[in-house]
């Protein structure tokens, strides 16, 4: 590093701008899908359980990426890396955008995931380097910034285009932002030292990951569809995932070289933390998947009054970040790690009160009241995580957390709409139970639809279809508060000091 410490690019601005682009195109494809999940999964064919495939496949192939990187980087060149990683997501973003299967889709999501693997991380490298030592705390704080008000865009862009235009332009937006970051960060970093060393690739480790996590997410995600372990298919996919990461897990403890720097975990500090964050981060990704589909397909919302609905979460984040990042040290950060849980968890037990007579703003406002531990969520835990570890580690350690994370959110989304959907069933089949023509209750509803004829029966099985959702939403919100809860007691478990250590800041937003 030291041979670039001294590089400036002709603008630090446009360089700053090129580079920010580009992590804001790819955290905003984590979110702007979510609103339109309805709408995609109705296009082309399949169940909204199915429909997440498009969040699942995107966020598994992006955490077994992110390990590559360091590789990467030191084989070709952090610029290079960089410019290339844009380019390629660029493409795979056109790809998913002129798709005309779910099959399809997927399989351009995978490689968009793959190729978006190293941007965050490359983003966060080079704005360390081009920036003075002194306002280097400056760069992260403005990446972090671009990181909380991505996923804020998101949901509000992907609505709005959605129902504005049409589906596929929530990928061709990425187009223009894309070209525009690498004709950008080209011509200001060109001049830029590069220092590459050929070091050896862990493929045992990398086959073995991607076996492992690939085959545990196609399980949770077909789970559902076949019947979990009555089907054939779901128990070999079962015992190869249980395979190849326990060859994993073995492979990474004993290389020289690993990809995965599995030691890491015997520091207490980084344990508790990695715990915590993914934990939380995979709670909080699964609150706001359910979220925008509840409002679309239950309670009539369109895309973009959905976006617009969950939107508010990020307005407080926003407005704290530079507070919290400037003044967090001078507490305890389990406090504030604490109080994150605790805001959090109360919004999922305010939601847990809603009924369908629930009103926007009622949805707007505890998602706003969740923003304030959003803001105080991932500078805590991330300080936590890295307090432990020797300075030559922290990069390490920023990285095993953030593929760690982003694995979580992926199996949180498969989970999550597992969850909702049986409990959904479940109350279904038990309302079900209770109705029949000599009942008094469902003798009166007929009367009130118009007397028992087929169409009174189907607007029956509609509302007992919503209810039954409603109920699988307030169950769903409730398990989400008690998981927060517990995540409070869980954190304290960390042993202070907890003084970051120079260099890893906001890695890994």
């Amino acid at each position: 590093m030291s041979t670039n410490a001294s590089f400036t690019p002709p603008s630090l601005l446009m360089a700053t701008i090129g580079l920010s682009l580009a992590t804001f195109m790819q955290v905003l494809d984590t979110t702007i899908a979510n609103v339109a999940l309805p709408t995609i999964s109705g296009n082309l064919g399949v169940s909204s359980e199915q429909g997440t495939w498009v969040i699942t496949s995107f966020a598994v192939s992006n955490a077994i990426a992110l390990p590559l990187t360091g590789w990467l980087s030191r084989r070709f060149g952090e610029v290079k890396l960089f410019l290339w990683a844009t380019i390629l997501f660029v493409l795979a973003s056109f790809l998913c955008g002129i798709s005309t299967s779910m099959p399809e889709l997927v399989g351009f999501r995978v490689l968009q995931g793959l190729v978006a693997g190293p941007l965050y991380p490359m983003t966060q490298t080079l704005l360390i380097a081009v920036y003075p030592p002194a306002k280097r705390g400056m760069a992260l704080a403005l990446l972090a910034m671009v990181t909380v008000v991505a996923p804020i865009a998101g949901p509000i862009l992907g609505g709005w285009i959605t129902d504005s235009y049409s589906w596929p332009w929530i990928f061709f937006i990425n187009i223009p932002i894309g070209a525009f970051a690498v004709m950008v960060v080209r011509q200001q970093l060109k001049a830029r030292p590069v220092v590459i060393t050929r070091q050896p690739m862990d493929y045992v480790g990398l086959i073995t990951l991607i076996i492992g996590v690939g085959a545990l997410q196609i399980v949770l995600d077909k789970g559902n569809d076949l019947d979990w372990f009555e089907s054939s298919f779901i128990l070999l996919g079962t015992a190869l995932s249980v395979v190849a990461l326990a060859a994993f897990v073995i492979w990474e403890m004993t290389d020289k070289h690993p990809i995965v720097n599995l030691r890491l975990f015997s520091h207490r500090n980084f344990r508790i933390g990695t715990i915590v964050l993914v934990l939380g981060y995979a709670g909080f990704f699964g609150i706001n998947l359910i979220l925008p589909q509840w409002l679309q397909t239950q309670m009539g919302y369109t895309a973009t009054w959905a976006g617009l609905a969950v939107a508010p979460i990020g307005i407080l984040p926003v407005v704290l970040s530079p507070f919290v990042g400037k003044y967090a040290h001078k507490f305890d950060l389990r406090l504030l790690a604490g109080l994150a849980f605790l805001a959090i968890g109360l919004s999922c037990f305010m939601r847990a009160d809603f009924t369908h007579e629930v009103d926007f703003q009622r949805i707007a406002m505890v998602q706003l009241f969740m923003g304030i531990g959003v803001a105080l969520f991932f500078m805590p835990t991330l300080s936590i995580l890295m307090s432990d570890l020797p300075p030559h580690q922290i990069a390490d350690g920023a990285g095993l957390a953030t593929f760690l994370r982003t694995l979580g959110g992926s199996f949180a989304a498969s989970l999550t709409t597992w969850i909702w959907i049986r409990r959904a069933d479940q109350h279904h089949a038990y309302m079900s139970e209770s109705i029949s023509t000599y009942d008094p209750v469902t003798r009166s509803t007929l009367e009130s639809l118009g007397g028992a004829s087929q169409r009174a029966y189907a607007q029956m099985e509609q509302i007992l279809n919503s209810q039954a959702y409603m109920f699988s939403t307030v169950d769903y919100f409730t398990l989400m508060g008690w998981l927060f809860m517990g995540l409070i007691l869980l954190v304290w478990l960390a042993k202070p000091p907890f003084t970051a250590k120079p260099g890893p800041a906001a890695s890994g937003h």
